[in-house]
């Protein structure tokens, strides 16, 4: 797989297909990689998609498993990771595009709508995070225990300090919603989107209800739409005639 390179950040990426151009970011928290779409998501968007999207997939920075590195960004980990998704898009030579995220790739996704909401066409939201009011710290502590002590082991120069205060910036400085964007930003975003809610520890279906109820132009699945399996399809057609409706001409 080919890799885009800015200064001391190295991305790996996949690209599948042709058409108008579909960024895809995996599912796994910050463990978000290229694998987890063919091994662990409801369904593979790639092979769904490939036939009539130019479907752009990639390993997060400093996924474990993964092959993209950098450094951690403790003042601006949100930033970071939006640095290089859009760094990858000029990278490829694209302007517009539209995204499907999963689990992280929720609040990946808001951030990229404050970021450049000019070039985000019609994001999907599959399982997106948001934070418990019951469970604030529950990002905080499952990436020390697993995300970051993984790291530190395989990259000695990131200590477990620099983890501590990366994921105190992204995770407990703002541990409410969304964590990368307000209620009212929220509610005055006027791109469509459709969101395929789920409802576990990591992606509670009442925080994506709300931003359901909030964005003006929103649309939502089924629920639950990955079970039983035989759902699924159902919830593909939706996310399929969604981007159709939405897809510049």
């Amino acid at each position: 797989m080919p890799f885009y390179e800015k200064g001391n950040v190295r991305i790996r990426y996949q690209e599948a297909g042709s058409g108008f151009s579909l960024l895809i970011i995996s599912g796994g928290g910050l463990n978000s990689k290229i694998s987890y779409l063919a091994d662990k998501a409801p369904f593979n968007p790639v092979e769904e998609f490939k036939s009539e999207y130019r479907c752009i997939a990639m390993d997060q920075r400093n996924a474990n498993g993964g092959e993209s590195t950098g450094p951690l960004e403790v003042d601006r980990p949100w930033d970071m990771y939006a640095d290089d998704q859009l760094g990858l898009m000029d990278h490829l030579g694209i302007k517009e595009f539209m995204v499907m995220g999963f689990c992280i790739g929720g609040p990946f996704i808001w951030n990229l709508l404050k970021r450049a909401p000019q070039r985000i066409v019609a994001p999907v939201l599959v399982n997106p995070s948001g934070s418990r009011p019951e469970k604030r710290d529950h990002f905080y502590e499952t990436n020390t225990k697993g995300w970051g002590a993984e790291l530190t082991k395989r990259r000695p120069e990131i200590t477990q300090e620099i983890v501590d205060k990366f994921l105190t910036t992204m995770y407990r400085v703002n541990p409410d919603f969304v964590f990368t964007v307000t209620r009212d930003f929220v509610r005055a975003c006027q791109t469509p989107l459709l969101v395929l809610p789920d409802d576990t520890p990591p992606h509670p279906y009442a925080v994506a209800m709300e931003t359901v109820m909030l964005a003006p132009k929103s649309q939502v699945s089924l629920f639950p739409w990955y079970e039983p399996k035989e759902r699924i399809p159902v919830a593909v057609r939706q996310v399929r005639t969604f981007m159709q409706a939405h897809r510049p001409a």
